[in-house]
């Protein structure tokens, strides 16, 4: 299973935020409240995470919610995990 700090990593080094996101928590806000993590940016994180973690994420699973938090992104990469995407 991928750990949280997997997905905080691939996030950090995605916007080149350095030791930005070094210690933030799953409660960290993304959307709207770090200013590299714009529309492009989501696109980028969606094709990383599929290609990383072997998943295929599908136009209507995308939601600005899935992106507001490290955590929210985390779980959605869990439950597609769990769910063999």
């Amino acid at each position: 299973m991928v750990e949280f700090d997997e997905v905080r990593q691939l996030i950090s080094e995605m916007l080149q935020l350095g030791d930005r996101l070094g210690k933030l928590g799953p409660d960290a806000p993304l959307l709207g409240s770090i200013l590299e993590f714009d529309s492009m940016a989501v696109v980028a994180l969606i094709s990383a995470l599929e290609e990383r973690f072997d998943l295929h994420i599908a136009d209507d699973e995308i939601s600005a919610e899935t992106f507001e938090t490290l955590g929210k992104v985390y779980e959605f990469v869990c439950d597609k995990l769990r769910a063999g995407a």
